[in-house]
């Protein structure tokens, strides 16, 4: 890998992992002044906000890790056959876990305080949905590819028809 794939892995990583780092010490609806537990507690959005808002700066962080990874690597030969391909597996799919979570928590959170307000909501989470999308869109088809290539059938398991 050159300088510029390296300056482009590098790009993809960080804005995810910094955006969960400031958003995973907020609380949706604020706390009960009496007690200081969180307002909307009891509420299933606000469990899926939870738990997708815990589950996706791992899995960010993780993506971040296995990308910076690739860059220190020693570019052996064995490794573009068997590392470089299972670290991109786990860099990617770490990568697509995290954008699912960031959504689920950042559409949880929409519905949670726009409740009464659904007019505003579907277009928000569309707009945003964008985005993640074409990443997925673009990207998924790389580590289904990767993955075919890495745990597929060998050169000589493949079940080819005869030319004659």
């Amino acid at each position: 890998m050159d300088q510029k794939n390296g300056k482009f892995l590098c790009s993809c990583s960080s804005p995810c992992s910094y955006h969960h780092l400031c958003c995973c010490f907020h609380c949706s609806g604020g706390n009960d002044q009496n007690n200081g537990y969180p307002i909307f507690l009891h509420k299933n959005l606000f469990m899926l906000f939870i738990i997708s808002d815990a589950v996706s700066p791992f899995s960010s962080t993780t993506s971040l890790l296995v990308f910076l990874g690739l860059l220190t690597s020693r570019y052996a030969e064995d490794d573009f056959l068997e590392s470089l391909p299972k670290r991109l597996i786990i860099g990617l799919s770490a990568m697509f876990i995290s954008l699912a979570t960031m959504m689920a928590a950042f559409c949880a959170a929409l519905f949670l305080m726009l409740q009464n307000r659904s007019w505003i909501v579907t277009p928000i989470i569309l707009l945003a949905s964008v985005p993640v999308a074409l990443y997925i869109w673009l990207q998924f088809p790389l580590l289904v590819l990767i993955f075919n290539s890495t745990y597929g059938p060998g050169i000589f398991d493949r079940n080819i028809k005869p030319w004659l």
